[in-house]
This record gives structure tokens, C-alpha cells and sequence, in this order.
């Protein structure tokens, strides 16, 4: 008989800050959405036939989204998450902003202003983007 798939992780309630903005009023805001981590287990379970040695090993340590809504800071009306990222693998959270309980400091920014930077002026490096249009269109005559 085969064993059951929360037999081979350990799961772990946590919570995560999310950046999403609001469909109905269009504001952007940070959301605590609750995450449940499945750290798979150092043995297999006994009991274990050969298919279930073959599933322990293709296994990885995961995150499954819990919650599916959150209210909105602004309107308070209930919005569902996008859900393109109901589950997440822990080696792809790498490139990710780091959790609160991790124990490495974040690193310092340097005290160089941009405008002093050497290359403040380079539109390939200046993370402010490119220069927007603030007059309105005069039509086709300019």
C-alpha cells in the first residue's frame, strides 16, 4: 500500500508579506498572507514500498499558499490573490526579498546619493527609469 504524501514532509505555518494592489480601487499595498512550508522529511517513513522510494527521492521542499483573499487596506472590500503562485518551491525563493526571521543582516546601502553618483546620468543604470512626459499632447500641429 502506498503511503500517504504528508508522510514524507514536515509542515510549518508561516507568514509572508506580499505586495499586491487592490482590483476595485487600484492601490498598492503590503498584505500578510499566510504560507504553509513542507520540509521534506531526513528518512523515508517505514512501511515504504518501491514506488514510494522513487516519489522521496524526486521530492523538494515547497510552500503552499493558505490564503486565497485579503481585505483591502483603502476600501475594505475582500480581493482573491492572484494565483499564479499558490505554491513555491524553496530553491526558487532565492532571488526573493528575505524573511524577517532570517538571522543575516540585510545589506547597507551605500551613503553615495544617486544625483552623485559616477553614473548618475546613464539612463542604463539610473533606476528611477526614464524621464516621463509631463505636459498634455497639443494634438498633431505640436
Amino acid at each position: 500500500m502506498a503511503l500517504d504524501e504528508r508522510a514524507f514532509f514536515s509542515d510549518r505555518s508561516e507568514n509572508r508579506s506580499e505586495r499586491l494592489s487592490c482590483p476595485r480601487c487600484r492601490r498598492t499595498n503590503e498584505y500578510s498572507v499566510r504560507w504553509v512550508r513542507r520540509t521534506k522529511k531526513d528518512r523515508i517513513p517505514p512501511g515504504a514500498d518501491e514506488r514510494d522510494r522513487a516519489k522521496f527521492a524526486k521530492l523538494r521542499d515547497h510552500l503552499i499558499r493558505v490564503d486565497d483573499e485579503v481585505v483591502c487596506k483603502a476600501c475594505s472590500k475582500r480581493f482573491e490573490i492572484p494565483s499564479m503562485h499558490s505554491l513555491l518551491f524553496v530553491d526558487q525563493l532565492e532571488g526573493l526579498p528575505r524573511d524577517v526571521e532570517d538571522d543575516e543582516p540585510a545589506p547597507t546601502k551605500s551613503p553615495e546619493s544617486p544625483a552623485n553618483a559616477p553614473d548618475a546620468g546613464n539612463r542604463d543604470t539610473d533606476r528611477r527609469g526614464p524621464r516621463r512626459v509631463t505636459t498634455p499632447p497639443r494634438g498633431w500641429r505640436g
